[in-house]
């Protein structure tokens, strides 16, 4: 049996003939950038992550780099602030904190969820910290009470990376609108996926939301009328449009996915792999990957692949070991990071996966002797 990662093209076949139909409909109508399917998305992405206001843009790196831009440009954060992240995030997370010329504290992850750890926030904080940055990996609701709290007492900005949880809930909230912005990512292989690159901020923040919109349009509200030095960030109208044929789906793909994670947390029994913990709250997560951790990872990743089974590394390097950062972030060290990243390995897990794959990624791993 092959059971590839992700197969798209057969996910994204499941939405035709509506997807090809919209799409037409948007090549037909001759306006491809900020046009009526971009106002379309955004108010139903707004709506779903129960928020007044959508700002869609080319990707998900850009959508927290717009967000901490705006911060600056409304002389809530200064550059040279220092905001705490988590150290197992993929690398665009901490780039679009520096980018915008503020300094990243990375703060390791609690090994039972992946993400930050809340329990490290006050060793982590300064007189210079302004903002808190939750990574909600691998599709895991990132934000605790603890957390919440800690950041209203220090007053400081909770700043959502919500690039692999779309549609996950924490205290009857969606993500997108548990902190002062979020930022989504609809890259092809995210649970709500176009059909290239693509992005969105979510906020309740009205202002915000107008210094967002100018920045990712060449920092104009008005054309040729340029408040800010802006970029070109827009998310067009033909992903804007397969992303409103897929967004109705997504509850259902969601809850998938977590019948497949359920049933591989509750029949995978080998003592020498370690899984993911499946959280009382269900909805919380929404499972964009499911990511086991085995200390003879690359002899399980051959095993896998010779039994038909492709899996993936979410992620091999983290930010802080990648030669782009050698020498310019200071840290403590970082030993959880380092050690998760010589064991994750992501299974496959997605809405077309039928039961009999399942039963076999079930059995092939229950065999796997290091």
């Amino acid at each position: 049996m092959k059971i590839p990662f992700l197969p798209l093209g057969q996910i994204n076949a499941c939405y035709e003939p509506a997807l090809s139909q919209r799409i037409t409909a948007a090549v037909d109508s001759g306006w491809y950038i900020l046009g009526k399917e971009l106002r379309a998305f955004e108010t139903s992405f707004a709506d779903f992550c129960g928020v007044p206001f959508c700002i869609g843009c080319g990707n998900g790196l850009d959508a927290l780099t717009l967000i901490f831009r705006a911060y600056l440009e409304l002389g809530i954060l200064k550059e040279g602030d220092e905001v705490i992240v988590p150290a197992n995030t993929y690398i665009a997370t901490v780039l679009a904190i520096t980018q915008n010329r503020l300094t990243p504290v990375l703060v390791e992850p609690a090994v039972s969820t992946f993400n930050l750890d809340s329990r490290l926030l006050s060793a982590a904080c300064s007189s210079k910290t302004r903002a808190i940055l939750p990574v909600h990996l691998y599709g895991r609701a990132a934000v605790t009470e603890e957390l919440l709290d800690f950041a209203s007492r220090r007053r400081l900005l909770v700043i959502e990376d919500a690039a692999q949880a779309h549609g996950a809930v924490w205290d009857g909230k969606r993500a997108g609108c548990l902190g002062g912005a979020a930022a989504f990512s609809f890259y092809p292989g995210k649970n709500l996926g176009c059909l290239g690159d693509g992005g969105a901020v979510t906020t309740r923040n009205e202002e915000l939301a107008q210094v967002i919109r100018a920045l990712g349009n060449y920092g104009s509200h008005e054309k040729y009328v340029n408040d800010y030095q802006g970029v070109n960030s827009r998310l067009d109208e033909i992903q804007a449009a397969t992303l409103s044929v897929k967004l109705p789906g997504l509850d259902a793909d969601n809850e998938i996915r977590r019948q497949i994670a359920l049933r591989y947390t509750r029949e995978i029994q080998n003592e020498n792999l370690i899984l993911p913990e499946f959280p009382a709250a269900a909805r919380s997560h929404v499972w964009h990957l499911y990511v086991i951790r085995s200390n003879r990872r690359e002899k399980l990743r051959t095993y896998l692949k010779e039994k038909g089974i492709e899996t993936l590394i979410h992620y091999p390097i983290p930010p802080h070991l990648q030669k782009a950062y050698a020498g310019k972030i200071t840290h403590s060290g970082l030993p959880i990071t380092e050690n998760m990243a010589q064991e994750v390995l992501s299974i496959p897990i997605h809405p077309v996966l039928t039961g009999d794959q399942v039963s076999y990624v079930i059995e092939v791993l229950n065999a796997f002797r290091p």
